[in-house]
């Protein structure tokens, strides 16, 4: 997976920085990654079951 020009972002939420970082700006995919390890892997998925994903997370 092409991830070339990736802008990564951490949750304004994250306190102490050690938290997982998400590139939404490419077309067709979303990457996750670990914040502590940059150069690490990268998980990737549709933009659709990222949203999904967000939504479950979100729910109480």
């Amino acid at each position: 997976m092409e991830l070339t020009g990736a802008v990564w972002r951490k949750s304004t939420r994250s306190g102490n920085g050690e938290c997982v970082e998400v590139a939404d700006n490419l077309p067709g995919v979303v990457g996750v990654r670990d914040s502590k390890d940059p150069t690490g892997p990268v998980l990737t998925f549709t933009p659709r079951a990222w949203r999904a994903f967000v939504a479950h997370a979100r729910r109480p």
